[in-house]
């Protein structure tokens, strides 16, 4: 009897210890941890996945079209997609495609590239102004589409005998005159690293068009022209608002601005918008001649307006050595060496002409002659002609290489009716003509303006110095001939037109 009653205690007991073990068991088994992988998406949660690369290789496979594109083998996740790891007691886990759904229309995929990050560099437009550099980012699949893009733009500023000379070091020594490129350079900072780049980012496959977006700025087709019978180069550049040197950039297969067109022909004009800035630096000895100088003596036994030339003026010859920097074909500075070695004294012009007044000319001084226009600098290397550069008309020349002080000459008889300073202009002098022409001449040393609104001055006349004031890159004058007032409804002229 009583061992009846132990086993009936003995069974309840284990009744009742197995009801309160078993339901701590099964809560015990549902809170144990997990590793799993937690997916953001901008920061943001969108779900738990069982496997990281569960996830990577499903996008991978889902993207044919991207591979196909792309012509890559592989496809990545977004850039603003996170995954993190998670040791997590919840259990609401989300398949890959369910995470795939989620981000696949909102966040652009990745395939494998480089990252080349341009650094700005500030230049000056044609009228002076300064233009701010912009830092970018370019993205190619290739390295070599970007190294043969830039030796396209290069070559496009650098002559490509020039520059093989100079990488290979097998440039000709300077005998008599002649030049010698002594650096050549990428002036922007240019960086590049290997990344996943977003699929909607502009991604450059090809030369061409790496080339054609680095040259002028855009990957979209120039603008075209056809040829009209008589058309130049010269004249189609003009009047489309280039220059020649971006006329046979655009259109490689002339080799020459003299190159001979016909008509039906078609041509590329494009606007030249540098996103990289070449600088080639010169070492050049020319032989430049230099003016004479005219004497005149009268003979008070002619009349006035009596004119013999008594001695012929002849040119001399000075040989010169300068530095001369290009930014992208266009020269920003040229620096004299040394102060040049004459090879030849010029003689002077010796002019007789009549002092004797009489009647029929009435009172007044001695009437003078009209002769060609003066040149008003000591030098003649031209560094920025007259004409359209990247869109914008240059209404003057600039004349460098004389050195900072050298004497600015009037090039011819006038009054002065501006003497004064500008932003844009530094100190400048214009000289009235009469018969409605004007010569301007800008960028003057500070201080140096020998003559005043309301003087009178003659021809060869110094009325002040060659410096850098006001928006110019290097020591020249920029030399203007108008017809009418300067920038008050005159029109500029090309003053070689003149010589």
């Amino acid at each position: 009897m009583k061992n009846n009653m132990k086993n009936k205690i003995s069974k309840i007991l284990l009744v009742l210890i197995l009801g309160i073990t078993l339901p701590l068991l099964s809560a015990y088994t549902k809170a144990t941890p997990k590793t799993l992988y937690r997916v953001y998406l901008h920061g943001e949660s969108i779900g738990l996945i069982e496997s990281k690369i569960e996830l990577e290789d499903y996008i991978d496979k889902k993207q044919n079209e991207i591979k196909k594109k792309f012509n890559v083998d592989k496809v990545y996740l977004p850039e603003d997609l996170d995954i993190e790891k998670e040791i997590t007691f919840d259990n609401d886990i989300s398949s890959v495609k369910k995470i795939y759904n989620k981000i696949k229309d909102i966040s652009p995929f990745t395939i494998k590239g480089y990252a080349i990050t341009i650094g700005a560099v500030d230049s000056q437009a044609v009228d002076g102004t300064e233009v701010k550099g912009k830092k970018q980012t370019i993205y190619v699949l290739d390295k070599k589409v970007f190294k043969d893009s830039i030796d396209n733009v290069v070559h496009s500023f650098v002559s490509e005998t020039d520059y093989k000379n100079y990488a290979n070091d097998t440039q000709e020594e300077i005998k008599d005159t002649g030049k010698r490129v002594d650096e050549i350079y990428i002036k922007n900072k240019i960086t590049i690293s290997k990344k996943n780049i977003p699929v909607d980012k502009t991604i450059y496959q090809d030369t061409n068009s790496l080339s054609r977006y680095l040259m002028f700025g855009t990957t979209k087709d120039q603008q075209k022209y056809t040829v009209q019978a008589g058309d130049t180069i010269e004249q189609i550049s003009f009047n489309n608002k280039i220059s020649t040197e971006e006329f046979l950039i655009a259109n490689p297969e002339f080799t020459s601005e003299n190159t001979l067109l016909y008509a039906g022909q078609t041509v590329t004009l494009g606007i030249l918008k540098p996103q990289i800035s070449v600088v080639e630096v010169d070492h050049v000895v020319f032989d430049e001649e230099t003016n004479y100088q005219t004497e005149t003596q009268y003979d008070n036994n002619k009349e006035v307006g009596y004119t013999e030339v008594k001695q012929a003026g002849v040119k001399g010859v000075t040989r010169k050595t300068q530095k001369v920097k290009k930014v992208n074909g266009a020269t920003v500075s040229v620096t004299p060496v040394g102060n040049g070695e004459v090879l030849k004294e010029p003689i002077n012009e010796v002019v007789i002409k009549g002092g004797k007044k009489s009647s029929y000319y009435g009172y007044g001084t001695v009437v003078a002659t009209p002769g060609e226009w003066g040149w008003p600098a000591t030098c003649s290397s031209i560094s920025s002609p007259f004409g359209y550069r990247w869109g914008t008309l240059h209404d003057a020349i600039d004349i460098a290489g004389c050195g900072y002080g050298s004497n600015i000459f009037a090039a011819k008889d006038g009054i002065v009716v501006q003497s004064s300073y500008k932003y844009d202009n530094g100190e400048f002098i214009t000289i009235d003509h009469g018969n409605g022409y004007y010569s301007l001449y800008a960028h003057l040393v500070s201080g140096s303006r020998r003559v005043k609104v309301g003087d009178y001055v003659v021809k060869g006349q110094v009325i002040g110095s060659m410096g850098r004031t006001g928006a110019a890159t290097g020591v020249h004058v920029h030399f203007a001939i108008w017809r009418g007032y300067p920038y008050r409804g005159g029109t500029p002229l090309n003053p070689l037109a003149f010589y």
